[in-house]
């Protein structure tokens, strides 16, 4: 079943940068900003990425945690988080598991062909582990300003 608004998500455990293993149950007490894109290292993914790291400071005043995840590799994750001097860990989903609790594989287009891609997305849990919001087919300009809006409003709510 996929995540819904003001419904619990169910517990994952999946592995990240700096030998970590991420677990929602893990992160109870602080809201978590979840955000998918394509790939490590393409001018939108790290544009993307880059305002996150900006903005790391104020989500953490909001008491949130941000990762990233995509299906690329941990190798490939720890080049591109240390390159882009990311401060938050990067989900390596090489099986798919958070994807499809997610529903963010699609099927896209490009060049005329069609494949099954990460659906660029965010998604913010508050502290309970419940879905307070969820962005969708998300175009980078000004998305990490509104996904820190929401952040910082459910923080005060």
């Amino acid at each position: 079943m996929a995540v819904a608004i003001d419904q619990p998500i169910a517990d994952f455990q999946a592995p990240a940068t700096s030998g970590q293993t991420v677990s929602l149950s893990g992160l109870k007490g602080k809201q978590v900003v979840i955000y998918f894109y394509p790939k490590d290292s393409t001018p939108g993914c790290t544009t993307e990425g880059q305002g996150f790291r900006d903005q790391y400071a104020a989500f953490q005043a909001a008491n949130t945690e941000v990762f990233g995840v995509s299906r690329d590799s941990l190798k490939s994750h720890e080049n591109f988080k240390c390159k882009q001097e990311f401060p938050f860990e990067l989900i390596s989903d090489k099986d798919e598991a958070v994807c499809q609790l997610f529903d963010v594989i699609k099927l896209k287009k490009l060049y005329g062909k069609e494949y099954l891609g990460v659906d660029r997305s965010t998604f913010l849990i508050d502290k309970d582990g419940v879905l307070r919001q969820e962005w969708r087919g998300v175009k980078v300009p000004g998305h990490v300003d509104a996904v820190l809006a929401a952040a910082q409003a459910l923080n005060k709510a």
